[in-house]
């Protein structure tokens, strides 16, 4: 009918005189053309109305090794990020103090790093010269490291000139003067700090026994936010011979593989007897841990029901769960996995159920010599240094547990521009591992569960996060996410130009 219409249309001799029969052929032609065209748009709007109606998801049917390598590997949420940690306007240089703060730094290594650059900003508020920090030589790792010894003491100095100034040791006049001993009330603001300083009306010297945890998460001056990241990420870099260590690795890495994972399992006997959790272990290992919480004083809790731990996410997740959980991911067998972390408890015992699956697993002693691990040896500190560092450069960072590394890490990362750090959903996932090891779920589900349950924990952008709700008072802060955690967005910028 429309053709029809369209043909006499074209047969009007007021429209066209000259070769009717030939411009008659042609509009036919491409009016059947345009026609075609049409139909086929039909056509194809059905069939994509079709796939989209299908049962989803589609991950569910894609072979783990089917993934491209930019969902595997890229964070494509970092573009436009940069650190940004200049002072304001209104900062002012330091001045020279005649009133000095000693620190004992507490914890393992990153414990002792948050907590010493906590104590930088609070030298600066108290208006004080700080003293280079005595590290921690009484805890589990009975490490005798000195700041000297892991991090690059000049550098710390002359790095915060202009921000604090820090001495090596006390003046010598000093030395024997009777010092105010503190503890410091955790996560603490500029008030507390600033009443602090009526301290000075009586004492010249003051010795801060703790230096985990003396400064508050949020609701500081951006000036002093941006002071801690100054002193964690420029100034407190490590010594020449860690740094330079961990360079090399880093380069041995690279060459077995264009990319690899940094893997913070935390399978460690003292993280398991700890943390109470046993699933997976013989009775004789469980027991041998129990003793062990038994007998370690500073360990309040005693008595930890395995079970309860485990189904509340607070277990450090098995070799066997991690192999699991990569896989699902869609990481092939093939992926480069560098274990950042001490021996794993059980040895090869345990570790062969995550090297069944990644067979292409290697440690700090199968990358470097002897030789050149012989002077970090019996030095825990100096050699977490070296997995930190590997950490930071990895392509992806996962822990096993969280804790003061895997923050620590994550939080570097973030500052570097977001760097791809996945964060396991320990509660979630040990649900999802229990159905299948009873026949519940088939693996493809596994894949396609596991990896819409983790897109949203990869490292992007976010706001750091409060403390839950309905939990008031100074509990709250506790509960806050910590500040070296995430730092944004005191010390990291979205542009050049939203610098303040």
């Amino acid at each position: 009918m429309v053709n029809h219409r369209r043909n006499s249309h074209i047969r009007n001799p007021l429209i066209c005189n000259r070769k009717p029969s030939f411009l008659s052929i042609t509009a036919y032609v491409i009016l059947l053309f345009a026609l075609s065209i049409f139909v086929f748009i039909l056509y194809s709007k059905d069939i994509l109305e079709d796939e989209q109606n299908k049962p989803l998801p589609v991950l569910e049917k894609l072979k783990p090794d089917q993934l491209g390598d930019d969902q595997l590997w890229e964070a494509s949420f970092s573009h436009g990020l940069h650190p940004c940690v200049k002072p304001t306007s209104k900062y002012k240089a330091a001045q020279v103090w005649d009133r000095y703060i000693t620190v004992r730094s507490n914890g393992g290594l990153n414990q002792m790093r948050a907590g010493i650059a906590d104590m930088v900003a609070v030298a600066r508020i108290m208006n004080a010269t700080l003293v280079i920090p005595q590290l921690d030589k009484s805890s589990f790792w009975q490490d005798t490291s000195t700041f000297s010894d892991i991090f690059d003491e000049l550098h710390f100095i002359k790095t915060l000139q202009q921000d604090v100034r820090v001495v090596k040791e006390l003046p010598k006049e000093l030395q024997d003067v009777p010092r105010v001993r503190k503890h410091f009330t955790s996560w603490s603001g500029m008030s507390y700090y600033e009443e602090m300083t009526q301290l000075w009306k009586d004492h010249q010297l003051i010795h801060v026994a703790k230096s985990d945890s003396r400064l508050a998460n949020n609701d500081l001056p951006l000036d002093i936010q941006r002071l801690r990241c100054r002193a964690l990420y420029h100034a407190l870099r490590f010594s020449p011979s860690i740094n330079g260590l961990g360079k090399k690795l880093v380069e041995r890495l690279r060459s077995h593989a264009e990319r690899y994972i940094a893997l913070h399992l935390r399978y460690e006997k003292d993280m398991l007897s700890f943390t109470g959790c046993t699933y997976g272990l013989t009775d004789a290992e469980s027991e041998e841990l129990r003793i062990m919480r038994e007998n370690t004083n500073h360990w309040k809790i005693k008595n930890i029901n395995s079970t309860e731990q485990r189904i509340g996410g607070f277990c450090p997740l098995t070799p066997k769960e991690v192999g699991v959980f990569l896989q699902a991911l869609g990481y092939p067998p093939s992926t480069l996995i560098y274990i950042a972390a001490g021996e794993i408890y059980g040895g090869n015992a345990h570790l062969a159920e995550l090297t069944s699956r990644f067979p292409n697993v290697v440690f700090k002693e199968m990358l470097a010599t002897e030789e050149e691990l012989k002077s970090f040896s019996k030095h825990a500190s100096q050699t977490a240094a070296l997995d930190y560092i590997i950490s930071i450069e990895s392509d992806v960072f996962i822990p096993s547990h969280s804790g003061n590394m895997a923050r620590a890490v994550e939080g570097h990362r973030r500052f570097l521009g977001h760097r791809k750090t996945i964060t396991p959903d320990r509660k979630r996932l040990v649900e999802i591992f229990d159905r299948l090891e009873a026949g519940q779920l088939e693996e493809n589900s596994v894949s396609h569960l596991v990896r819409q349950m983790h897109k949203n924990r990869q490292g992007a952008l976010r706001k750091r996060g409060g403390a839950p709700s309905g939990i008031k008072g100074r509990a709250r802060f506790r509960l806050e996410e910590s500040f070296y955690q995430n730092p944004y967005s005191e010390c990291i910028c979205r542009s050049k130009d939203t610098e303040r």
